[in-house]
């Protein structure tokens, strides 16, 4: 394996259960904290680097459980959103951010333009293709996948607390969301709130853009806050509530 992965490193996108009969796609942009062998640290603290800054704590968990109760399909990144966050286009900043929240990243400070390009293609180009190819490949089976994301935030940013428990997230496109919130407010089971604790605003939404917009999928993104999430009981019981709020919205919209 040639640029910044090396062989021991493996490949940068992990596909899980691909013959899924379900429309469901779960994607998980920052499922992983590893760092690539050739990126050492990025300067930083291992406090840091196993903090909610490098990944998505319980996202790929609630997602692997999702695979079961669904029969959905899963594509997910295997590496950490430090080094190139999935959920970003090559030219944002925010694709390798200089600072996330407090931490300040060495590795990431005054980037060149060959090592931008570098982990632009080691890691969100395979990315972005495994998902194109995917979609590309149910809609010619005449089965157009329904894109859900999945995403952990972390109850305290910047030292204010978060009520809000799961956000459903969307851009233009709200008919996922709106009746996933719909769901939601029969049970009032978690506090869930529509595009928190971010939104469109934020760029969090170029993944549902690229992949679900412009191809005319339904799409959503879900937040769940990660104490809720830490452990596998918590993962356990979050995975079957938005088991019971996707089945239902997809019903409701497939009437």
């Amino acid at each position: 394996m040639t640029g910044l992965l090396t062989e021991a490193d493996g490949a940068p996108v992990a596909v899980e259960n691909p013959e899924a009969l379900s429309s469901v796609l779960l994607i998980c942009e920052h499922a992983s904290r590893r760092l690539p062998e050739k990126m050492g640290t990025l300067g930083m603290s291992p406090e840091a680097l196993s903090s909610h800054i490098a990944w998505d704590p319980g996202a790929l968990a609630v997602s692997q459980l999702l695979v079961k109760s669904l029969d959905a399909a899963l594509i997910y990144q295997r590496f950490s959103r430090l080094v190139y966050d999935c959920n970003r286009p090559p030219e944002a900043e925010a694709a390798m951010p200089p600072v996330s929240e407090v931490f300040e990243i060495p590795g990431n400070a005054a980037i060149s333009a060959a090592e931008r390009r570098a982990r632009t293609e080691a890691l969100y180009v395979p990315f972005r293709d495994a998902l194109s190819g995917f979609i590309s490949t149910r809609k010619t089976e005449g089965r157009p996948p329904v894109l859900v994301t999945m995403h952990s935030f972390t109850p305290v940013y910047h030292g204010r607390q978060r009520d809000v428990e799961v956000g459903i997230l969307h851009d233009t496109d709200k008919r996922l969301a709106a009746c996933m919130l719909a769901a939601a407010e029969k049970t009032k089971r978690y506090d869930v709130r529509r595009n928190e604790p971010y939104g469109p605003a934020d760029g969090v939404t170029h993944t549902l853009i690229e992949h679900g917009l412009k191809n005319g999928l339904l799409n959503v993104m879900i937040e769940i806050r990660n104490d809720l999430v830490r452990d596998e009981v918590g993962q356990k019981v979050m995975a079957d509530y938005l088991t019971g709020l996707l089945g239902e919205s997809l019903q409701a919209l497939s009437q």
